[in-house]
Protein backbone atom coordinates (compact mmCIF):
# COMPACT_ATOMS: atom_id res chain seq x y z
CA UNK A 1 0.00 0.00 0.00
CA UNK A 2 1.22 3.76 -0.81
CA UNK A 3 1.92 6.26 1.76
CA UNK A 4 -1.08 9.07 0.94
CA UNK A 5 0.59 12.49 0.71
CA UNK A 6 -2.35 14.70 2.00
CA UNK A 7 -2.03 18.01 2.66
CA UNK A 8 -3.54 20.36 5.60
CA UNK A 9 -2.64 24.21 4.58
CA UNK A 10 -3.03 27.60 6.46
CA UNK A 11 -2.70 30.04 4.21
CA UNK A 12 -1.85 33.53 5.08
CA UNK A 13 -1.51 33.89 8.64
CA UNK A 14 -1.14 37.33 9.74
CA UNK A 15 0.82 39.20 12.93
CA UNK A 16 2.31 42.06 14.23
CA UNK A 17 5.66 40.48 15.24
CA UNK A 18 9.18 42.27 15.75
CA UNK A 19 11.96 40.64 13.85
CA UNK A 20 14.81 41.78 11.94
CA UNK A 21 18.02 43.00 11.94
CA UNK A 22 17.12 46.87 11.88
CA UNK A 23 16.59 48.69 14.93
CA UNK A 24 13.28 50.07 13.97
CA UNK A 25 12.11 46.47 13.21
CA UNK A 26 12.69 46.03 17.12
CA UNK A 27 10.87 49.29 18.20
CA UNK A 28 7.97 49.57 15.84
CA UNK A 29 7.42 45.65 14.44
CA UNK A 30 6.10 45.14 11.36
CA UNK A 31 3.40 42.51 9.75
CA UNK A 32 4.38 39.05 9.22
CA UNK A 33 2.04 36.92 6.94
CA UNK A 34 3.12 33.09 7.15
CA UNK A 35 1.71 30.30 5.02
CA UNK A 36 1.95 26.65 5.90
CA UNK A 37 1.36 23.44 4.64
CA UNK A 38 1.40 20.10 6.42
CA UNK A 39 1.96 16.80 5.01
CA UNK A 40 -0.08 14.15 7.08
CA UNK A 41 -1.71 11.09 5.93
CA UNK A 42 -5.56 12.02 6.26
CA UNK A 43 -7.66 8.86 5.06
CA UNK A 44 -8.12 7.91 8.05
CA UNK A 45 -9.89 11.46 9.31
CA UNK A 46 -11.60 11.60 5.67
CA UNK A 47 -12.92 8.43 6.21
CA UNK A 48 -14.24 8.60 9.51
CA UNK A 49 -14.82 12.50 10.50
CA UNK A 50 -12.90 12.43 13.32
CA UNK A 51 -11.13 14.81 14.87
CA UNK A 52 -8.92 12.77 16.71
CA UNK A 53 -7.70 11.30 13.11
CA UNK A 54 -6.09 14.27 11.77
CA UNK A 55 -3.72 16.82 12.68
CA UNK A 56 -6.16 19.74 14.60
CA UNK A 57 -5.34 22.90 12.46
CA UNK A 58 -5.82 25.17 15.91
CA UNK A 59 -2.94 23.18 17.15
CA UNK A 60 -1.10 24.27 13.83
CA UNK A 61 -2.25 28.27 14.01
CA UNK A 62 -1.28 28.20 17.83
CA UNK A 63 2.22 26.57 16.80
CA UNK A 64 2.87 29.39 13.90
CA UNK A 65 1.30 32.36 16.56
CA UNK A 66 3.86 31.41 19.52
CA UNK A 67 6.69 31.36 17.21
CA UNK A 68 5.89 34.45 15.19
CA UNK A 69 4.64 36.74 18.54
CA UNK A 70 7.56 34.86 20.94
CA UNK A 71 11.14 35.25 20.87
CA UNK A 72 12.23 38.52 18.22
CA UNK A 73 14.17 36.77 15.80
CA UNK A 74 16.96 38.79 13.16
CA UNK A 75 16.23 36.73 10.50
CA UNK A 76 12.53 35.52 8.43
CA UNK A 77 14.91 32.64 8.18
CA UNK A 78 15.16 31.61 11.74
CA UNK A 79 11.41 32.50 12.15
CA UNK A 80 10.85 29.83 9.72
CA UNK A 81 12.77 27.36 11.05
CA UNK A 82 11.43 27.53 13.94
CA UNK A 83 7.99 27.20 12.72
CA UNK A 84 8.41 24.10 10.98
CA UNK A 85 10.07 22.68 14.31
CA UNK A 86 6.72 23.35 16.26
CA UNK A 87 4.76 22.02 12.98
CA UNK A 88 6.67 18.71 13.19
CA UNK A 89 6.61 18.00 16.76
CA UNK A 90 2.63 17.51 16.44
CA UNK A 91 1.57 13.94 16.18
CA UNK A 92 0.62 13.31 12.39
CA UNK A 93 2.76 15.56 10.67
CA UNK A 94 5.32 14.05 8.21
CA UNK A 95 6.89 17.44 6.27
CA UNK A 96 6.10 20.91 6.22
CA UNK A 97 6.23 23.68 3.81
CA UNK A 98 6.74 27.40 5.88
CA UNK A 99 6.51 30.24 4.07
CA UNK A 100 7.11 33.71 6.11
CA UNK A 101 6.41 37.17 4.36
CA UNK A 102 7.52 40.64 5.45
CA UNK A 103 5.33 42.78 3.51
CA UNK A 104 5.92 46.13 4.32
CA UNK A 105 10.05 45.47 4.25
CA UNK A 106 12.00 48.86 3.08
CA UNK A 107 15.05 47.72 0.54
CA UNK A 108 14.83 51.25 -1.51
CA UNK A 109 12.30 50.89 -4.08
CA UNK A 110 8.80 49.56 -4.86
CA UNK A 111 8.11 45.50 -3.60
CA UNK A 112 5.22 43.29 -2.90
CA UNK A 113 7.24 41.54 -0.23
CA UNK A 114 10.31 39.90 0.93
CA UNK A 115 9.87 36.10 1.70
CA UNK A 116 11.78 32.78 2.50
CA UNK A 117 10.14 29.33 1.96
CA UNK A 118 11.57 26.11 3.45
CA UNK A 119 10.78 22.66 3.54
CA UNK A 120 11.64 20.12 6.28
CA UNK A 121 10.59 16.67 7.05
CA UNK A 122 10.36 14.46 10.39
CA UNK A 123 13.85 12.27 10.52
Amino acid sequence: MTRAVDRIILSGMWFHAYHGVDPAEAEAGQPFVVDVEIDADLRAAGAYDDLARTVDYRQCYAAVRAVVEGQRRQLIEAVAEAIAGHLLALDGVAAVVVRVRKPQVVLGGPLEHAAVEIRRERP
